[in-house]
């Protein structure tokens, strides 16, 4: 069947580095208005086959099998040059990567065998990279300094290029955690050279800083180098008789694929999942995929469930595998059958609602360094019983949040901001977000997933009826959660939309006026939708974000962006000294002085260098602010106040 598209097919990324090699380097400096001229021309998918006309005499085809190219061959062009024309490889540029951590998940799942552990007196150091290791670690590293100094302004699809054909070579040699955090790093720079709704310049920085840390401590034999190499494959270890009880399911979405993600908690408290995710080949499309796999089965056994049904009931599991990440494994020795879920009032769910949020807080910041597939499942969810308090102005990017106070114990009083747990609007979560933001008031226990920043904030994944009794007195008239029974009292927010019926109370007006405000109540004219009685935003603390500022503004336009009048660097520094941060204005310092050592030859042109003296400087201040934002993230949900000037660092 022939249709019209939106969407590219997905691309391995040794393929991209190999078309764009194959270019003159005349036509690599074409590459970029040539990509941009290709996207405003129409695809036409017939099968595996997505068609582009490039001219009345010239059509491009791309023969992706399951929605991937996965080799250079398959990309095929009529004009003359080909194939080693530019709409070959505008056309690859084009498609969206194929993350290698996806890609391993196609293979079959790896059970390793039982080994006995090594007695002290055998046991053997650590071997150091290799020779070969250390060549490619080094190959990426200065590909992944050139994109950091050109910004994202500069890192073109040639400079990109470079880049997956060093982490192509990197796979190779074995180091798959690098190569696969370079990929991510050229996915992300793509969304924000195309404005891509889903961009986050926090991301891509966070991605070039795990990028050029891994490199580094690689190519100088610092650290331990099994976990720097990372796994081609997660492996299963045998778990056998597991009863599951199911949590939640929140929906995914990536540029590449779609669908749907189930949690499960074992009887012993630890957290599980089942995914559903498949490649999307347009991006209209990937929205209602993600929704509509969670009406599909899971693919646990032979259980007839359904993700949304899962996310309420139970199984009982036989044969199980399970990765160090949480995963479990669908072989076909594994045997599951349903059974009876819990409720969050009810063990062993309700031990998640235990512990303190500064603990769990805790939990997630210690396991974010961890790599992916070494990463507790649910180690960055927090799990806590809350009351709404009513919308608050627009959250950092515009982003709509609603505030809601901590009830019980250490928690209580803690005043949080809950934010969409994804932006798309095709998905639940913004509409929900937006009815919830009418019910203040409402009692409600909520799992979320940590956003670190220094104030409290939660990105909302579900929400379900609260424990009994409640630490605030009731009042009357407020509003309670009474979603129908199929749903056993709690809501998906990626997956379901909640409905007016389903928060009980007479009147949502009445009820809000009758929440008590506290002392500390925002102020009469806090703005439209900002009802009086919210505890009003905590002053600004310490300037701390001058330096992450700057650490974004190099990732975004380059190296010269740090080379300002000598009365902007004076003032920065100025600020973070009279804060107390000297040792953050001393890598500004460090930061703009590497940015502006460029040498110049006799004529004046700057010469070429590998930038690997800037790309250190930028990796210590971002290492730097990374670990600075984590401590103030911590002790924001701790109650512990913000640091001043007469503090000064921690």
């Amino acid at each position: 069947m022939t249709e019209r598209t939106s969407g590219w097919p997905v691309v391995r990324p040794e393929v991209v580095a190999e078309v764009v090699a194959g270019l003159s380097a005349r036509l690599q400096k074409r590459l970029d208005g040539a990509a941009a001229k290709l996207a405003e021309r129409p695809v036409i998918r017939c099968g595996d086959e997505w068609r582009v006309e490039v001219d009345e005499e010239t059509a491009l085809v791309l023969h992706a099998p399951g929605a991937v190219v996965a080799d250079a061959a398959d990309v095929r062009c009529g004009c003359l040059l080909a194939p080693a024309c530019v709409h070959r490889a505008a056309a690859v540029t084009l498609c969206p990567l194929a993350e290698l951590a996806e890609l391993a998940e196609e293979t079959e799942e790896v059970t390793p065998t039982e080994v006995a552990p090594a007695s002290s007196e055998e046991a053997q150091p650590e071997a150091g990279p290799t020779p070969v290791e250390v060549a490619a670690a080094r190959h990426l590293h200065r590909a992944g300094c050139a994109v950091l100094a050109a910004g994202v302004s500069g890192a073109g699809a040639v400079a990109q290029a470079e880049l997956l054909r060093a982490a192509h070579r990197a796979r190779l040699a074995g180091l798959y955690r690098p190569a696969a955090a370079a990929v991510a790093v050229v996915t992300r720079v793509r969304a924000a050279r195309s404005g891509a709704p889903d961009h986050r310049l926090a991301d891509l920085v966070a991605g070039l800083r795990e990028l050029l840390d891994l490199t580094t401590a690689l190519s100088t034999g610092c650290g331990p180098v099994a976990e720097l190499r990372g796994t081609a494959r997660q492996a299963y270890g045998e778990e056998g008789g597991l009863r599951l009880y199911g949590l939640f399911a929140e929906p995914v979405l990536t540029a590449t694929h779609a669908g749907v993600v189930s949690w499960a908690v074992d009887a012993g408290g630890r957290l599980s999942t089942v995914a559903e995710v498949m490649p999307h080949g347009d991006v209209a499309a990937a929205a209602p995929q993600a929704v509509g796999a969670g009406n599909r089965t899971v693919r646990l056994g032979e259980a007839p469930l359904s993700h949304r049904e899962f996310s309420r009931a139970g199984l009982a599991v036989q044969g199980a595998t399970r990765s160090a990440a949480g995963r479990l494994g669908a072989g076909a020795s594994v045997r599951a059958v349903r059974a009876a879920g819990a409720a969050w009032t009810a063990e062993p769910v309700a031990a998640l609602w235990a512990e303190p949020a500064a603990a769990q807080v805790a939990r997630a910041l210690a396991a974010e360094p961890l790599p992916y597939e070494g990463r507790p499942a649910g180690s960055d969810l927090l799990f806590l019983d809350v009351t709404l308090l009513g919308p608050a102005p627009a959250g950092p990017g515009g982003a709509p949040r609603l505030l809601a106070r901590c009830e019980g114990g250490a928690d209580g009083g803690l005043v949080v901001g809950l934010c969409t747990g994804h932006e798309h609007p095709g998905l639940a979560f913004r509409a929900n977000l937006a009815l919830l933001a009418t019910a203040p008031g409402l009692r409600l226990r909520v799992i979320g997933r940590l956003e670190r920043s220094d104030r409290p904030e939660l990105r909302l994944l579900a929400i379900g009826t609260p424990s009994e009794p409640s630490t605030v007195p009731e009042v009357p008239g407020l509003p309670s959660l009474a979603v129908p029974a199929d749903r056993a009292d709690r809501v998906n927010l990626g997956l379901e939309r909640l409905q007016t019926a389903d928060l009980r109370t007479a009147d949502l007006r009445t009820a809000g006026q009758r929440t008590a405000a506290p002392a500390d109540a925002a102020p009469a004219d806090a703005g439209p939708g900002f009802p009086a009685g919210l505890p009003s935003e905590a002053p600004y603390g310490p300037p701390v974000h001058v330096l992450g500022r700057r650490v974004e503004q190099a990732v975004t336009t380059g190296r010269h962006a740090l080379a300002p009048s000598a009365a902007t660097a004076a003032a920065d520094g100025s600020l973070l000294r009279a804060a107390g941060l000297v040792t953050a204005a001393e890598l500004l310092d460090a930061l703009r002085a590497a940015a502006a050592d460029r040498r110049r030859d006799v004529f004046g042109r700057v010469v070429p260098d590998d930038h690997d003296a800037f790309a250190g400087s930028w990796l210590a201040a971002a290492c730097y602010a990374e670990e600075l934002a984590a401590a103030l993230c911590a002790a924001a949900w701790a109650g512990e106040p913000v640091l001043d000037r007469h503090q000064g660092e921690v």
